[in-house]
């Protein structure tokens, strides 16, 4: 039986969490603009200064309230919108919980509540990390691709609350789709991290680090950061397809079968594998890495999309009407 109530609560909870990070996003925006613009080097700053004055040598801004105050205030558009994003954390987690109970099974069976659980995932994943450091700069990073995924599920891939489909009635659903979300939700943070990595340093190269960039870290610790995710999400990936293979053999008699989700899962694996051996081979730069590692978030998305709705298969439960 389902409990439309809270059926119905869940409902509400994720479209609160999307009306949540829609001002969050912009606020993070204004954020990474009013920073990088804080950020100017000292000589651009004072020249600007004395176009403007009435000749005379200017105060170095850093020494005035003229740098001071786009720093505290691009730090109150950050807290604002780290604080609207945690709302939102708060939101979309109850909507998930929500969803389950609902049915009284984890929330795993279809694509929506696949992508409302990354969300969920990834949300979680930033709001702790933003505890222990400073990650205001990585805001919209994260909430972007979370708010598009909330929307798309929303608007395209819903489905009513109801049972498990009997070929998904087993404990090995929660152990092989929740270690699948949770490093869906890492290499999406990967993948927003590295696409930042590639226009600062390319900013860096070119020497014309302005405007948003100049608030971003040194494209160095960037493209660590990359790194280190990927680095967790990857085994859990490795994980995620022993288990759907050990799964496999419980269901249908055989470890592999060449099943399109099984395919793109295998892909998705050896491009991520390709890319931390490239990381670690001198003959590879940094950049020509992380493009790699891009490809492999595409794969993931077409894995994601394309492979659950226009392909037919032993893993055919997007439940998505065609």
């Amino acid at each position: 039986m389902t409990n439309q109530t809270l059926a119905m609560a869940s409902d509400y909870a994720i479209w609160g969490s999307i009306i949540a990070l829609a001002p969050a996003l912009l606020a993070f925006l204004v954020h990474l603009a009013v920073a990088g613009a804080a950020q100017q080097p000292k000589a651009e700053r004072v020249e600007e200064r004395q176009l403007v004055g009435s000749g005379a040598p200017a105060a170095p801004a850093t020494e005035g309230p003229g740098a001071v105050e786009p720093v505290r205030g691009s730090r109150r558009w950050g807290v604002v919108g780290l604080q609207l994003t945690w709302l939102a954390t708060l939101l979309v987690v109850a909507g998930t919980v929500l969803r389950g109970m609902s049915v009284s099974r984890a929330p795993l069976g279809n694509m929506y509540e696949y992508a409302i659980m990354t969300a969920s995932f990834a949300l979680v994943i930033y709001s702790v990390w933003s505890l222990r450091k400073d990650r205001l700069w990585l805001g919209p990073f994260v909430v972007l691709p979370v708010l598009l995924t909330l929307g798309a599920a929303k608007l395209g891939w819903y489905t009513e609350a109801s049972q498990l489909m009997p070929a998904l009635d087993n404990i090995w659903l929660i152990i092989h789709v929740t270690i699948a979300i949770l490093s869906t939700a890492l290499f999406v943070i990967g993948a927003s991290v590295a696409i930042a990595y590639l226009f600062k340093d390319t900013a860096e190269k070119k020497g014309a680090v302005r405007g948003w960039l100049a608030a971003l870290p040194q494209a160095r610790k960037l493209e660590r950061i990359t790194y280190g995710l990927h680095i967790v999400a990857f085994p859990l990936w490795t994980f995620t397809l022993v288990a759907g293979a050990i799964w496999a053999e419980q269901a249908w008699g055989r470890y592999w079968g060449w099943d399109p989700k099984e395919t793109w899962t295998f892909v998705i694996w050896v491009i991520y594998a390709a890319y931390l051996h490239a990381r670690a081979t001198s003959g590879w730069t940094t950049r020509q890495a992380t493009w790699v590692a891009i490809v492999g978030f595409v794969c993931v998305v077409l894995n994601f999309t394309a492979v659950n709705l226009l392909m037919t298969g032993l893993h055919s439960y997007s439940g998505v009407s065609n």
